[in-house]
């Protein structure tokens, strides 16, 4: 019973992952290109120390955000950033020191990133992220986060050296590619399988733009180095993040809160005589 009671007491007390919003879509892409490169920046450091820091970095993010109940700005985005960080240390790491062709990693991650998906939809019923409110969704959740990182890190790399897209090239294909999700849940299509199509497709575009500014132009980058491409995408994304943590504006309306809404919504047409109206407008958007 003791252990049950301190189970409960780790468990969520409200959703904990942001609201979708424009501004979740910013920050999302800064943090995918400043992952991307603070990863080698760390990386021309040694490949020791970067994968010694970047695990550091990825443990102290993980401890922060599973000591909160509910979604915390800060704690979240760390999160996010590390994970940035490790992922692409570690999808680099498949290619430049095992030696597997980037075709190799990004088929391996493509693997990796269905298999999570499948046994979280075959253990929860769901993908939503309005459903983020267990530990083990939770889990489920920031394992397939990893999987994307890791994934676009080696599909970016794929398109720009295998391909010769080059860097910019890579970002424009990919530019156009988020936009069939966009498009497709526009014109109503599954807001759940929209919106992870859009999540895995931002870190080959923002990794692409970090590659492009900082890389040498012998690579087809503009040679902005590693180093304050990194520091002026961290400076951006810990702005926007302060930002959204005194806004609270990319917190998730709680279910209970909803439905009161929907019910006081109902009521003028029931006043009317003309019965249950379907939720409209604002309020009510897909859920994803």
């Amino acid at each position: 019973m003791h252990a049950t009671a301190s189970s409960r007491r780790r468990e969520p007390l409200a959703a904990k992952v942001p609201e979708i919003t424009f501004l979740f879509w910013v920050i999302k892409l800064l943090t995918t290109a400043g992952g991307e490169a603070a990863s080698d920046y760390l990386a021309l450091h040694g490949y020791l120390l970067a994968g010694v820091v970047e695990v550091l970095i990825f443990v102290i993010a993980v401890w922060i955000q599973f000591r909160t109940r509910r979604y915390v700005a800060a704690a979240y985005w760390f999160l996010a950033l590390a994970i940035a960080i490790f992922g692409t240390g570690a999808a680099d790491a498949l290619h430049l020191i095992v030696g597997i062709p980037y075709g190799g990693t990004t088929a391996l991650w493509a693997v990796i990133l269905a298999v999570i998906f499948w046994q979280w939809y075959r253990s929860e019923r769901t993908l939503s992220i309005h459903s983020i409110t267990t530990r083990r969704r939770e889990l489920y959740y920031w394992a397939v986060v990893f999987a994307t990182f890791a994934l676009g890190t080696a599909l970016g790399d794929f398109t720009a050296a295998v391909l010769h897209l080059g860097y910019l090239g890579s970002a424009v294909l990919f530019a156009v590619v988020i936009m069939i999700p966009a498009i497709a849940w526009r014109l109503g299509g599954n807001p759940v399988l929209c919106f992870w199509f859009a999540y895995v497709i931002t870190r080959p575009l923002g990794a692409s733009f970090a590659d492009y500014f900082s890389k040498p132009q012998a690579l087809s980058g503009l040679n902005y180095g590693d180093g304050p491409v990194s520091a002026v995408l961290l400076v951006a994304i810990a702005v926007l993040v302060t930002y959204t943590a005194i806004a609270r504006n990319d917190i998730q309306q709680p279910a209970v809160a909803v439905a009161r809404v929907r019910t006081q919504a109902d009521i003028p047409a029931q006043a009317n005589g003309q019965g249950r109206m379907p939720a409209t407008g604002p309020e009510f958007p897909p859920r994803y």
